[in-house]
């Protein structure tokens, strides 16, 4: 089995506008796309099929064990439809993520999606107090499209390559004709960190474009507890202690 894009229902778009967040570094683009699907009341409308996964499993709060997925959500928004792109995780290896992203590209053609925000992480040494969002796309008038006070342009020499579905996604982009950017937040490169600051930070710029209405009161509970544990405690219990969140990549 390739991928398998299942329609489960089927809608007619309006110029949409896709937004990708799978797990990465700091869970960043992955926390930010569960947000918005939450807050919007996102339908899923495509569930993506396919053995190309890590062969392991979760455990839900039913205690039941459920497959990684991978799917693609719905919310009608004035002048562009919003697509999300969210999961448990990303396509397997390099031969993967590039067949992935070339078959949703074909179905975002045919969609005629008139662009693509991916969502990442920009691992530092330690967590940042106030994330900066640094900004690249796959042309120039993307960049200044999304020009924002909180927003940086200036990545060359500030992140390597930047890998998974979050960099060939928009890079891949370019040969169907399809404009893309992608926001980088940072946060603490470590795996078992969470995010959620800088994932703020990312919500915040997409809420001055779209306009969603999103509470953001609830991250900033989270984010204030986590806080408190990081200044009262040493760093290694608290990511032991994150370990069992749903987050975790």
């Amino acid at each position: 089995m390739s991928f398998e894009f299942k329609v489960l229902k089927k809608v007619k778009l309006n110029k949409p506008i896709l937004i990708e967040g799978l797990p990465g570094i700091g869970n960043v683009g992955k926390i930010t796309a569960d947000f918005i699907i939450e807050s919007l009341k996102a339908e899923k409308i495509i569930d993506i099929r396919t053995y190309n996964l890590p062969n392991a499993v979760f455990v839900g709060e039913d205690n039941l064990i459920e497959l990684p997925s991978l799917a693609i959500y719905y919310k009608r928004w004035k002048n562009n439809d919003i697509l999300i792109l969210g999961g448990d995780v990303q396509p397997l290896d390099e031969k993967s993520c590039y067949e992935f992203c070339d078959l949703l590209l074909q179905l975002l053609k045919s969609y005629n999606t008139q662009e693509i925000i991916t969502i990442g992480g920009i691992g530092l040494g330690t967590a940042p107090m106030d994330p900066k969002v640094f900004a690249t796309a796959n042309n120039k008038k993307m960049l200044a499209k999304y020009k924002h006070n909180k927003v940086s342009s200036s990545l060359y020499g500030i992140v390597g390559p930047i890998v998974g579905v979050t960099g060939i996604l928009p890079a891949l982009s370019s040969r169907y004709d399809i404009p893309s950017i992608i926001l980088l937040a940072e946060t603490l490169g470590h795996p078992g960190y969470l995010g959620i600051k800088g994932s703020r930070a990312v919500l915040q710029v997409l809420e001055s474009k779209f306009s969603f209405k999103m509470d953001l009161k609830s991250l900033d509970a989270e984010i204030n507890e986590l806080e408190t544990e990081l200044k009262a405690k040493d760093l290694s219990l608290i990511l032991k202690k994150q370990s069992s969140i749903d987050y975790i990549g």
